[in-house]
């Protein structure tokens, strides 16, 4: 833990300031007490829009804009915000006025599995960041509209409101212990851990995808179309 703790520290240390907008994003999520993704991930998926040079990026979930506002830093032409609570995404449309980054922004009020199918692609990233029991669905959803080399990036994929050890053991037992030792690992587990374990298999599994974990913020799950 203590590794782990001086890891972090240094990742953070290294990575990109925020803006003064972010700065205030930031603030907000702490005084509301809302999860964001933070500045270590939020370097990944600047990231992510440079090395696609992305023209259209999807977020499952969008909250306020934060992660949309580091897409839009890495160079994005657009970002489509999918949020469920108007209030949220409200506040996602001042932020985002603030920095004068509303005009590459698409809002989306509503469940953004209802909102992926009005759009047809091609996507070059997709962030996936919405109900981790729904993360399976949604890479089914976006899986065949792509761009080709596009992106998924999944959060909170080893942190959050999930049991990482059972998710570890799971896991673990795909390789060890067999078909029954690890979905046991599961049988006491959240459904929000049921959810990445589904997802994570999903991408794996899938051989038009390569996929890495980047044990940055809460995890992220990087997955590349490669056919």
């Amino acid at each position: 833990m203590v590794l782990t703790d001086e890891v972090s520290r240094f990742v953070r240390a290294v990575g990109p300031e925020h803006t003064d907008v972010q700065a205030r994003m930031a603030a907000f999520a702490d005084d509301h007490e809302f999860p964001n993704i933070g500045p270590e991930s939020g370097a990944v998926l600047r990231l992510l829009a440079r090395l696609t040079d992305a023209d259209t990026v999807f977020e499952f979930g969008s909250g306020f804009g934060y992660s949309a506002s580091w897409f839009l830093r890495g160079g994005a032409d657009r970002v489509i915000l999918t949020e469920f609570d108007a209030d949220e995404l409200d506040q996602g449309r001042e932020f985002m006025r603030e920095a004068g980054l509303a005009g590459r922004c698409i809002f989306e009020e509503g469940d953004a599995m209802e909102t992926i199918e009005r759009y047809d692609g091609p996507f070059d990233v997709v962030l996936v960041d919405h109900q981790k029991e729904r993360y399976a669905d949604a890479f089914d959803a976006v899986r065949d509209k792509f761009a080709p080399g596009g992106v998924v990036a999944a959060d909170n994929v080893m942190r959050g409101p999930i049991d990482f050890d059972a998710l570890l053991a799971h896991v673990e037992g795909d390789t060890t212990g067999g078909e029954e030792d690890s979905e046991g690992a599961l049988a006491s587990a959240n459904d929000q851990t049921r959810g990445i374990a589904d997802y994570l298999a999903a991408v794996r599994d899938d051989p038009d995808f390569e996929t890495a974990i980047l044990p940055v913020g809460s995890g992220l799950a990087v997955s590349t179309k490669v056919d």
